[in-house]
């Protein structure tokens, strides 16, 4: 294996492990009140109690998914070839790669509040 796969497969692993462990938190252990410091937390999330039992739940769900889309993208690892031109380039997608996965559990747990509760709830 050469270093180029193993900076990918090694950044993209840790990432989605973090969100998979993360999102195990959250599942566990999610904030019972509503809080300005731990858990999931939007101006939608934080409109009643319900909404945030709800966006908790959701957004755990989400974390865990997208750390395992994370990982699963590994694959692609061993197929990078040794050169030193390319070490900047996965280090790109690399990032790319964790920002995207980091934005979709926002983005579908968003959709699912705006869908599960109307507007003047």
């Amino acid at each position: 294996m050469n270093p180029n796969q193993l900076l990918f497969i090694g950044g993209v692993l840790i990432g989605g492990i973090l969100l998979i462990v993360t999102g195990f938190l959250f599942k566990k252990n999610p904030p019972k009140k509503i809080n300005p410091l731990y858990g999931y937390r939007s101006k939608s999330s934080m409109k009643n109690q319900t909404r945030w039992d709800f966006a908790q739940c959701k957004s755990a769900k989400e974390l865990i998914r997208s750390g395992i889309f994370l990982c699963a993208t590994t694959v692609f690892g061993f197929i990078i070839p040794e050169n030193k031109i390319y070490t900047l380039y996965i280090i790109g997608v690399i990032a790319i790669l964790i920002i995207l996965s980091a934005i979709f559990p926002i983005i579908q747990t968003e959709r699912a509040i705006k869908k599960k509760f109307d507007k003047n709830e």
